[in-house]
């Protein structure tokens, strides 16, 4: 009997046609590059994209991977391979951050990812939350303004008020803390610098204290500020690789110079 051959490959029936791709496949010892499905069968990547990718992965460490780089090797020109690499940015297979040198020079590290990233490193810098205007420290709630006066004579016994005196000079006190005196500072006014000789009319001498050294309503806060505008995000330039602030991707100023000259 004729010996079973498994790893032969399954020939079709007579006159049967197969449709789709047929795959011959052999094993790589050296000199290659292992890419996954999810990249390989990227539903939203472009084909520019993923030949790209599997490129980059391909090379060693330290290769240039830039636009005029690539552009050197392939046909397709500096334009479809900046909108690849954006691509890959997007979807978290590259990183283009931007480092500043000792010198002041920005330069862009490319940094290829064999499996997509959740969060990608290099992503259109969002705005920042406008400042919201600072509100003023609120203290905590004084004791009532009544409360602040029965105290007074444990500051100087002198001081001593009956409760009718209280009840009379408590608004006094509260205007004082309706305009953001401190309740200490309060105080402080009504029991500083009293007179060396017997007090016969504390109360009298409190409202006098408090209707002459009364301070002004605080000003109301003026208008807030408004932000600073913020800087353009960085940009790769799909001419030269240089650098430059620009609200969208593109070529910088130099590069759309030459252009135009030409």
């Amino acid at each position: 009997m004729t010996s079973q051959q498994p790893s032969a490959p399954a020939r079709a029936k007579s006159g049967a046609f197969t449709r789709g791709v047929e795959h011959v496949n052999e094993p790589h010892t050296d000199n290659f590059v292992v890419v996954g499905n999810h990249l390989a069968q990227h539903p939203e990547l472009s084909l520019m994209a993923i030949g790209l990718a599997v490129h980059i992965q391909s090379l060693p460490a330290g290769a240039p991977v830039g636009i005029k780089a690539l552009a050197a090797k392939f046909p397709e020109g500096e334009i479809r391979i900046a909108a690849a690499l954006r691509e890959l940015e997007e979807h978290g297979y590259l990183a283009r951050p931007k480092e500043r040198l000792q010198s002041g020079r920005c330069v862009t590290r490319t940094v290829s990812y064999n499996k997509p990233r959740t969060a990608v490193l290099h992503a259109a810098a969002e705005p920042e939350p406008e400042p919201q205007p600072s509100k003023p420290l609120q203290s905590p709630q004084p004791p009532a303004a009544s409360r602040l006066l029965a105290e007074l004579r444990t500051y100087d016994s002198r001081l001593l008020l009956t409760e009718r005196d209280v009840r009379r000079l408590t608004p006094a006190v509260d205007t004082w803390l309706e305009r953001g005196v401190p309740v200490t500072a309060v105080q402080r006014t009504l029991t500083s610098d009293l007179p060396t000789t017997p007090i016969k009319h504390p109360a009298a001498l409190l409202a006098h204290r408090l209707r002459e050294l009364l301070p002004p309503p605080l000003p109301a806060p003026g208008p807030v500020p408004a932000p600073a505008c913020r800087p353009d995000p960085l940009q790769d330039c799909d001419g030269c690789d240089r650098v430059f602030r620009s609200p969208e991707p593109g070529r910088c100023r130099d590069c759309r110079t030459a252009t135009t000259a030409a």
